[in-house]
């Protein structure tokens, strides 16, 4: 029996399931906060599992997007996709049943509705695309399909989506609530080795460890789990992650499979510090630069070990290491090591760099020192004018770790552009020596302490006014 979210705690999973072009991935990207899923008004766009963090308010979870379900999917994907659907299913702590208002009930819902209720998992029925109707016009279709109180919603308009938190947090009364748990001991702190399957994770944890510890096999999905270890290194104690590997949905066989990317996201959601191990003899491609973007969006710092480049002429290394700046430019601020898991080159660097990497997310950050970088920063390059108004930056304070948060206050600040923010984010990285980590610069627009207050005369200062008006008369 699997332990609940609460019991593991792990963050709960969410499956989005509903027939094609009812808006799915829409509310993926809204949940997640990404545009990760593709999104066009063409039934059957998405056919693998998509995975996220989403957030609603203060909750998280583990969010799975799928390919539709019936007959609008194209008959060449149906089998995959369906597929798809059924593991999303079975990795579900709950489902968000999907509809369309605007097309009313369809027989593929109908269907949908009796396969859901075949299975163990609590349904939320959420009715997309209600905007510009009542709930009593979204909703009247859809109580046929016996799966309680239709929630009318919009994806599109980031409409509904509270109430959507709070009718899931209605089926996990723990449902991801707060800051994720923290780990056994909060003082050692957690690296995830991650990557495509296959390029050598279990190896570089093994011979950091020094044991075979972790299953290590020259075939795609050797391991079929996340292993955590203690390990210490130069004094100093941590605890390793080695996952399975996110690997292309599609490609996946067994439900052992299916579940490594969940625990991949948890990994991943849970650590400081993500090693990304990449195949120096493959090419960076999307699987790779899905993994990183996974750990960028998280916050966590990054690490990028490209592996097995023992093996490698100088000549290919330089166009490796082209094609990382190339096709990844926003993770400027992860190094990159060449190693040899197999053979051990390249570890100690490597290791050096986590400490710094972990330290680096954890940082404690004074008012006093980040003010004084604000102002040297404002001071060497002003933020833009807007419409001729200068925008004031006033002070900054820390405002958490994991990755580095900097909250600044001054007025006007929602107008402060992307390039100025990079641009300050890049100042406190290289104060601080914020080694290896994102800095997530957060903008807090100034009170007016005298705000909606009117200048209020004393009972003295009323009667010399008056008198001064009796004398000289009020001025025009």
């Amino acid at each position: 029996m699997t332990d609940t979210p609460a019991e593991s705690g792990a963050l709960p999973v969410v499956a989005l399931i509903g027939r094609p072009n009812v808006g799915k991935s829409t509310l993926f990207n809204q949940l997640t906060g990404t545009r990760d899923a593709l999104v066009a008004d063409l039934p059957g766009l998405t056919r693998d599992r998509q995975y996220g963090i989403g957030r609603l308010e203060h909750q998280r979870f583990i969010v799975v997007d799928t390919g539709g379900i019936g007959p609008d999917q194209d008959p060449d994907f149906r089998e995959m996709t369906e597929a798809q659907a059924t593991a999303a299913l079975e990795e579900a702590d709950v489902v968000v049943f999907l509809v369309d208002a605007r097309s009313g009930l369809n027989p593929a819902d109908q269907e949908i509705a009796r396969r859901l209720r075949r299975q163990d998992r609590p349904v939320v029925l959420a009715v997309n695309k209600s905007e510009g109707l009542s709930a009593v016009e979204a909703n009247a279709d859809f109580y046929a399909l016996g799966m309680g109180d239709p929630l009318p919603i919009a994806a599109a308009h980031n409409r509904g989506l509270v109430s959507l938190g709070e009718r899931l947090a209605e089926h996990l009364p723990a449902f991801g609530q707060g800051e994720p748990p923290p780990p056994r001991d909060p003082g050692i702190p957690r690296i995830c080795v991650i990557g495509r399957p296959n390029v050598g994770k279990s190896t570089l944890v093994n011979r950091l460890l020094g044991e075979e510890r972790v299953v290590a096999a020259d075939a795609p999905g050797a391991t079929r789990d996340s292993v955590e270890v203690g390990f210490e290194w130069q004094g100093r104690t941590f605890r390793l992650v080695d996952t399975a590997g996110l690997r292309r949905r599609s490609k996946r066989d067994g439900i052992a499979e299916k579940f490594s990317g969940v625990k991949t996201l948890q990994a991943i959601e849970q650590s400081d510090v993500a090693i990304v191990v990449v195949d120096a003899r493959s090419d960076i491609g999307a699987q790779d630069a899905r993994v990183l973007g996974l750990a960028a969006a998280e916050g966590r710092s990054i690490i990028v070990a490209i592996n097995k480049w023992d093996k490698l002429e100088e000549a290919v290394r330089k166009q490796i290491r082209e094609e990382l700046d190339y096709k990844l430019p926003y993770l400027d601020f992860a190094p990159v090591h060449t190693i040899s898991a197999l053979r051990g080159s390249g570890l100690g660097e490597l290791m050096r760099s986590v400490v710094r990497a972990s330290d680096s997310a954890n940082a404690n950050l004074t008012t006093s020192a980040l003010t004084k970088v604000l102002e040297d920063a404002v001071r060497a390059h002003q933020p833009p004018a807007v419409h001729g108004r200068r925008i004031k930056l006033r002070y900054a304070h820390q405002g958490g770790r994991r990755p580095p948060k900097i909250v600044i206050h001054g007025n006007q600040t929602a107008r402060v552009n992307t390039d100025y923010k990079r641009y300050l984010s890049n100042r406190f990285r290289e104060a601080f020596d914020l080694y290896a980590t994102p800095v997530e610069i957060l903008f807090k627009s100034g009170d007016n302490p005298f705000e909606g207050r009117r200048n209020t005369l004393t009972p003295r200062q009323e009667r010399k006014r008056k008198r001064q008006v009796k004398r000289f008369g009020k001025n025009k």
